[in-house]
């Protein structure tokens, strides 16, 4: 579920519709988490499907550490991609603002951690990365985990309307990450290897 101070809006002709703030989102927001109206395609229903279908779960969806094609209902979907991302996800299935988004900000992800399926190059952003790889979490968590890091203490800090579709569980695990008593799981976590897939 996306936080709910974002609506979808048309971003321009390359990146097509987006996923912007309409009020100010301190770092530390939850901005989205994985909720029970998501749908779960396993591998073998993916490939079950005809090419039409396939597409657009190569186009809307991400892939979880084993291998399931993750489909969110509502805008989720239509976070785009930068390399300069102002969200991160975590090992707890759910995203993090990792810097202040402001009103009219378009929410991004750095796609490297979402385990595509195919490498692709999207818009030139003016980075030394061009292109995104299925493997970037194997290169890049390091720097991921110290964004993560320095921002996941300020979740008990701000206002959290996603709170509510968290599982009680996982909040608990987040407490006691805040507070010292667990370390913070690596994004490294969310890595799916297709080499073992069965």
């Amino acid at each position: 579920m996306m936080h709910p101070d974002t609506e979808l809006k048309f971003i321009n002709k390359e990146k097509g519709y987006g996923v912007v703030a309409t009020k100010f989102i301190p770092a530390g927001t939850i901005t989205w988490v994985l909720d029970r109206l998501d749908k779960v395609y396993r591998p073998s229903q993916y490939k079950a499907l005809e090419p039409i279908y396939r597409n657009i779960l190569d186009i809307y969806t991400y892939r979880n550490n084993e291998g399931n094609f993750i489909l969110c209902w509502d805008h989720a979907r239509f976070v785009n991609h930068s390399f300069n991302s102002n969200c991160l996800s975590t090992a707890y299935d759910y995203e993090i603002a990792i810097r202040d988004i402001e009103k009219g900000e378009e929410l991004t992800d750095d796609y490297g951690y979402l385990n595509v399926t195919e490498p692709f190059t999207p818009v030139d952003e003016g980075y030394e990365r061009k292109t995104v790889y299925p493997d970037d979490l194997l290169f890049f968590y390091k720097l991921w985990d110290e964004q993560l890091k320095a921002v996941f203490n300020k979740i008990e800090l701000v206002d959290q309307p996603l709170k509510a579709v968290i599982k009680k569980s996982t909040w608990k695990i987040t407490q006691s990450v805040i507070n010292g008593k667990l370390p913070l799981a690596s994004i490294l976590f969310n890595y799916f290897n297709p080499n073992s897939a069965s």
